[in-house]
C-alpha cells in the first residue's frame, strides 16, 4: 500500500463546509488478462468549452469556489478511507454489487473482484476482461450477470465490436460462475432485442428472473426493431445456468402505431426522451412491486408474477425530466425517488444556468392500495454545490441509507461526487453529507465521477469511472444506524427489505 499525502487544506465556498483529505491508493497486482481491451467500446472524447467557460472555471478554483483538478474536499462527517485506481481494465468503470466480504465492480472492459473485509485496505481479487458497454453488473448465489450493451462480434469476452446492422451481431446478458473468486468461469449468454443496457434481478429460489431494460430500436437493426416498448425477461435455472432462456417480452406501453404508447417526446414535448424501452427497473420483491426509469415515463409496476409484470401506475414530467434515468424505493415504500440524467451523463448540468430542477431526483409519494396505487410528485433534489463547466454532472447511481424511521439516500453525480442526503420530508429535501474530487480539467469536458455509490454494511463504496474504486465511512448520528444493518447480498437494484414490516 502506498499513502498519498495531501498537502493542501481548503474549505469550499459553496454547500456544507469541507476539507480536503488524504488520498490512500493501493495499485494491486491483477490476474493476468488473456486478451485486449477493445478500443470500439472506448468512452467518448473530450469536448472543448468556450474559452469563457475555461476562464470561469480557472477563476472559480483561484478563488476557491471549487476545488483544483484532483484535490479532494468533502464534508467532515465524510472519511475518505482508500481508493484502488484502475489497473489491467482500462475502460469506463460502471455499477457496483456486493456479496459477503466481496465488491464486484464492473467496467466497460470486464468486471473486477475486490475483497473488503478490511474497508481501509480493499485488495482486487480478480480482474476478468470480457469487453462490452456498459457491462453493469450484479450477483446471486454462484452466478454474477453482466450486461453488453455495444453491437458484438460473437458472444465470446474475445469479441470486438461489429455494426448493429449485422444480423450476426450480438449484445445481450452473460452469465458467470462465481463459485471460485479469484476464478471466474463464462458459463452462459442470452441475446436480447437491443442488447441489455441495464438488467435487474428478481431472485426466487431455484430460479433467477433478469429484467433486461434496453432502448433505441431502429429499422436498420436486425435485433433491434420498433417498437421496442417493453423489456426482455430472462428465466436461469440456478443449477442449470445454461439453459438460461428470454422467456417473455412483456409491453409496458401499449399503443398503436410503429412507437408503441411512450412518451412521444421531441417535438411533441421539447426537450424530452422519446420512451422506446426502459433505462433501468428496481425491484422491491418483499412487496411485490417494482419502479421503472423509462426514457420519456416513470412507472410502478406489479411483479406478483415475474415472468409478467403489470403496470399500475405511468407518469411524466414533461418540463423538467429530460430521461427517466433509475429508481430507489424508500423502506415503507410508500415513496420512489426517480432520477433525470440530462445531457445523458455528458453533459455540465450541475450549475446556476441549469438550476436545481432540471437533472435532478424527482420524490413520489405512493398513495392508494393494490392495482390503484397512484405516484404523486412532492419535490426535486439536486446537489447545492455548483460544478465548473468542465465537469459532467447530473443525478445518477445510488442506494439507501438503512436507518429506522428515516428515508436517507447516498447518490452518486458523476463528478459532482457523492451526496448523501436526507427526503424524510418528501417536501424539504436536504444534503448531509458529501465527497468530490475537483475537475479532471480545467480547460476541457472530460467524462469522469461516480457511477454508482452505494452503502453496505457500514461503509460507502464508489465506482469512479476515471479514479477507480473508492471507500468512504460516513461518521454522523443521522447515519450511525445503519452501522448495525448487514446484508449477505446487495443488488441495489433489488432491494432488501431492511426493517422486516411482514
Amino acid at each position: 500500500m502506498t499513502l498519498l499525502n495531501e498537502p493542501r487544506t481548503r474549505r469550499r465556498r459553496l454547500g456544507v463546509a469541507t476539507a480536503a483529505a488524504g488520498l490512500l491508493a493501493a495499485l494491486l497486482t491483477a490476474v493476468p488478462a488473456a486478451a485486449t481491451p477493445d478500443p470500439g467500446d472506448a468512452p467518448k472524447a473530450p469536448k472543448k468549452v468556450s474559452k469563457s467557460d475555461a476562464a470561469d472555471t480557472k477563476r472559480a478554483i483561484a478563488d476557491g469556489k471549487i476545488p483544483a483538478p484532483d484535490e479532494i474536499v468533502h464534508s467532515d462527517n465524510i472519511e475518505h478511507l482508500g481508493n484502488i485506481p484502475k489497473d489491467a481494465l482500462p475502460g469506463t468503470n460502471s455499477d457496483l454489487a456486493f456479496q459477503g466480504k466481496y465488491a464486484f465492480a464492473g467496467n466497460y472492459d470486464g468486471f473486477r473482484i475486490f475483497d473488503i473485509s478490511n474497508p481501509k485496505k480493499p485488495e482486487t481479487v480478480a480482474q476478468v476482461l470480457c469487453p462490452g458497454s456498459q457491462n453493469d453488473v450484479s450477483v446471486s448465489g454462484d452466478l454474477l450477470f453482466l450486461s453488453t450493451d455495444s453491437s458484438r462480434s460473437d458472444s465470446s469476452c474475445a469479441s470486438t465490436t461489429q455494426p448493429a446492422t449485422e444480423k450476426s451481431s450480438w449484445e445481450g446478458m452473460k452469465v458467470f460462475d462465481i463459485s471460485d473468486k479469484r476464478n471466474p468461469r463464462y458459463v452462459a449468454a442470452v441475446e436480447t432485442a437491443c442488447g441489455s443496457h441495464t438488467h435487474t434481478l428478481v431472485p426466487e429460489r431455484r430460479n433467477v428472473y433478469v429484467y433486461v431494460s434496453s432502448y433505441s430500436p431502429s429499422a436498420a437493426f436486425p435485433d433491434c426493431q420498433p417498437p421496442h416498448d417493453g423489456i426482455s425477461v430472462i428465466k436461469v435455472p440456478r443449477k442449470a445456468p445454461q439453459k438460461a432462456a428470454v422467456v417473455g417480452f412483456p409491453v409496458l406501453f401499449p399503443g398503436e402505431g410503429p412507437d408503441g404508447g411512450g412518451n412521444p417526446g421531441s417535438p411533441t414535448n421539447p426537450g424530452v426522451s422519446k420512451t422506446t424501452g426502459c433505462h433501468d427497473i428496481t425491484v422491491l420483491p418483499s412487496e411485490d412491486l417494482a419502479a421503472g426509469a423509462c426514457m420519456g415515463d416513470g412507472i410502478l409496476f406489479s411483479i406478483k408474477d415475474p415472468e409478467r409484470p403489470k403496470v399500475i401506475d405511468r407518469v411524466q414530467d414533461n418540463v423538467n425530466f429530460a430521461f427517466w434515468h433509475s429508481a430507489t424505493f424508500n423502506q415503507d415504500a410508500d415513496k420512489v425517488v426517480f432520477t433525470d440524467e440530462l445531457g445523458g451523463g455528458g453533459g455540465a448540468t450541475c450549475n446556476a444556468e441549469i438550476g436545481p430542477n432540471r437533472g435532478a431526483d424527482g420524490i413520489y409519494e405512493i398513495k392508494g392500495w393494490g392495482d390503484k396505487r397512484k405516484l404523486v410528485f412532492k419535490s426535486y433534489y439536486k446537489i447545492p454545490r455548483h460544478q465548473a463547466d468542465t465537469e459532467n454532472c447530473v443525478a445518477h447511481n445510488g442506494s439507501l441509507i438503512p436507518v429506522k424511521g428515516k428515508d436517507l439516500m447516498v447518490q452518486a453525480w458523476y463528478q459532482g461526487g457523492v451526496s448523501v442526503w436526507d427526503f424524510t420530508n418528501s417536501a424539504k429535501p436536504k444534503e448531509i453529507a458529501y465527497f468530490e474530487r475537483g475537475p479532471l480539467s480545467a480547460d476541457q469536458l472530460v467524462g469522469g465521477g461516480s457511477w454508482s455509490a452505494y452503502y453496505y454494511n457500514g461503509h460507502i463504496y464508489s465506482n469512479d469511472m476515471v479514479k477507480g474504486f473508492d471507500v468512504l465511512k460516513l461518521n454522523d448520528k443521522r447515519t450511525d444506524p445503519a452501522k448495525r444493518v448487514r446484508l449477505r447480498e446487495l443488488n441495489v437494484q433489488t432491494q432488501p427489505e431492511y426493517f422486516n414490516k411482514h
